[in-house]
């Protein structure tokens, strides 16, 4: 690559808290697009986690886009990571994403000075950021995680109150203190960089948002056809799409089966209401069956069931940044019903692009309306995915970084001169 082609000085160091493929959740979506992307500037060192035999297998993925990599097994229990947190007065995520394997790898790259810059992916990985390393470091917080523990914190009850708002607070100071060490810090939307500045006290100039894109080829709705498992059923699919053991989305679904779904019901019998993702807790396994709820579980190609929905739902009460799930069904040209909270982060115009409701008879009263007048609903999802299509690409959502690798190059630069 020509030297005038490479934004910092030197190779890049990406540090990610979960392996960035496949791309099949939100945070490994982000991940997976910006390695790609940095691996395009300049040669990449990654560094990250393996949750299961699935990340394993998929190593052959790093090998092909990283200079070198290093994949680490995630397999501290969660007790070990309470403990090890408590003694250093430290936030429990961060104790259990340490790990000796990680550090031995990136100790000789800074050591022999091949490191220009690192980018580091998600809160957990800050830890593995020198305090004397002299390069560009970029900061993708993506969410305000402390934030989101604050508010599993509120609506939670007897000690695991206490653990998650010690985790809030925690995080917080936590946060703040590396985006104080980072050139700049990045959050997945404007309304949750706006929050960490307010939390932190930083500047515009050091908390920006990059928001995230969206696959439109991929996600082509003339390429793919709808699930017959859900598309031959005589009534109206709704469908909800995401990884199904993570918290925000496990109250989302019971709240909609159990709330919303017995009222839209009440008029359109027939309906049912799909739950689609991966490792469904036993609290939303055991919604199956119930209010016409369909938990399905892991599926091939969420992008049949997803053709196949009459309206997709994201109904989610506790959401941060921007939801992959509604950028996905947009794509796809399909009617969305969201949540206020599921919808904040989208940059898209209710009413137009998408149907805003909050709470569960608006809900049911806007998702019936919707099925009642099945050609407005069409419209809007044809001019959803106009919409996506003209305006939330990847390489449009990653171009700043670029210039923000080249920052502090390009200020040594002129301080010299």
């Amino acid at each position: 690559m020509p030297a005038s082609d490479t934004p910092c000085d030197g190779e890049i160091l990406f540090l990610s808290h979960r392996m960035p493929w496949p791309p099949n959740r939100g945070d490994k979506i982000r991940s997976h697009h910006i390695l790609k992307y940095l691996a395009r500037l300049a040669p990449v060192h990654a560094a990250t986690f393996a949750e299961d035999a699935e990340d394993r297998a998929q190593e052959k993925y790093l090998s092909a886009i990283a200079a070198t990599h290093c994949l680490v097994a995630r397999n501290k229990p969660l007790l070990l990571a309470g403990m090890e947190a408590v003694l250093k007065g430290q936030p429990v995520s961060i104790a259990a994403f340490r790990h000796n394997a990680i550090e031995s790898y990136i100790r000789p790259l800074l050591t022999a000075g091949r490191i220009g810059a690192i980018v580091v992916f998600s809160g957990q990985m800050a830890q593995y950021v020198p305090d004397d390393f002299a390069g560009t470091v970029i900061m993708d917080f993506v969410d305000v995680d402390s934030a989101k523990f604050e508010s599993y914190a509120a609506t939670s009850h007897g000690p695991m109150r206490w653990v998650l708002a010690r985790e809030g607070r925690h995080l917080s100071a936590y946060e703040a203190a590396m985006a104080r060490r980072a050139d700049v810090s990045l959050f997945v939307s404007e309304a949750e960089a706006a929050l960490f500045r307010k939390r932190s006290g930083l500047g515009e100039d050091k908390v920006r948002s990059l928001a995230n894109g969206i696959d439109t080829v991929f996600y082509d709705p003339a390429h793919v056809f709808p699930n017959p498992a859900l598309a031959d059923r005589p009534g109206p699919a709704l469908v909800f799409t995401g990884q199904m053991d993570y918290p925000p989305n496990i109250d989302a679904v019971i709240f909609f089966s159990r709330q919303v779904m017995p009222r839209i019901l009440e008029t359109h019998k027939d309906a049912v209401f799909a739950v689609v993702g991966r490792n469904p807790s036993d609290r939303v396994t055991a919604l199956d069956g119930k209010n016409a709820t369909m938990v399905m579980g892991s599926v091939d190609d969420v992008r049949g069931w997803i053709q196949a929905a009459d309206i997709v739902v994201a109904p989610l009460r506790i959401a941060r940044g921007v939801q992959n799930k509604v950028l996905e069904a947009m794509a796809m040209a399909r009617p969305v019903m969201a949540s206020p909270e599921a919808a904040e982060g989208i940059i898209a115009q209710p009413d137009v692009h998408l149907q805003v409701a909050d709470g569960a008879a608006a809900q049911a009263q806007t998702i019936c309306a919707m099925l009642d007048d099945s050609q407005s609903a069409c419209i809007m999802g044809i001019a959803a995915r106009e919409h996506v299509v003209a305006t939330m690409g990847w390489d449009a959502a990653l171009a700043p970084l670029k210039d923000m690798l080249a920052a502090k190059t390009r200020a040594q630069a002129e301080a010299a001169c």
